[in-house]
């Protein structure tokens, strides 16, 4: 028998909005060997992630361009054309959100995410403001799947775990909520969020 749940917990990127970093790279670098030479390499994953967890863009900047002088434009391209990463939002699960809002559930949110994008995202999104408060990982520097930004968010929303229910297109984030004691989905569309709510029964 599932658990009942009383605080829903939504992950943003790629739940609530798009994001690709492809998309103005697909013309800033339109070689496609070349474009992927450089996410793996100069502005990599795990690069951005130290953005996530409250480095400054200029810090970031300064230490890709030290080594790689020559593509100083590039690198200063991707927080500057940042807002083309995020061309859309998902229609299905805002609607389930704003659902559940309306419906009287309790609905916070807990992302990865660089603090001046959050900003700008929610200048971008209206429905950003919509759940009751949320926990973005640079403010806290922390960030999921570590234990404790699930620890912080709980507390700073006088949440129970047991209760909780958080939906993440991470499998990696999924991991780290159940280890914390909360209820997880992941998120892999629309038709498949309404399912998994309703084996909780919840309505969306």
């Amino acid at each position: 028998m599932k658990p009942e749940i009383r605080h829903i917990v939504f992950d943003i990127g790629k739940v609530l909005i798009h994001y690709d970093p492809n998309l103005p790279f697909s013309r800033l670098i339109p070689d496609e060997t070349e474009r992927r030479w450089f996410f793996d390499n100069v502005c990599t994953h795990d690069w951005n992630v130290e953005q996530d967890r409250g480095r400054t863009w200029a810090e970031a900047e300064a230490l890709l361009i030290e080594s790689y002088p020559e593509r100083e434009e590039q690198i200063r391209a991707f927080r500057k054309h940042w807002h083309e990463m995020v061309p859309h939002a998902y229609d299905g699960s805002v609607a389930i959100m704003r659902k559940l809002i309306a419906d009287g559930h309790d609905v916070t949110m807990l992302t990865n995410f660089a603090d001046d994008t959050f900003a700008e995202a929610q200048d971008m999104y209206d429905f950003l403001h919509a759940p009751r408060g949320v926990t973005v990982s640079a403010r806290v520097g922390l960030i999921k799947p570590d234990a404790a930004i699930y620890e912080t968010h709980a507390k700073a929303f006088d949440l129970d775990p047991k209760a909780c229910l958080f939906i993440d297109d991470s499998p990696p984030n999924i991991v780290g909520a159940k280890g914390c004691g909360w209820q997880a989905v992941v998120f892999t569309g629309a038709d498949k969020l309404r399912q998994d709510l309703a084996e909780y029964g919840i309505a969306a």
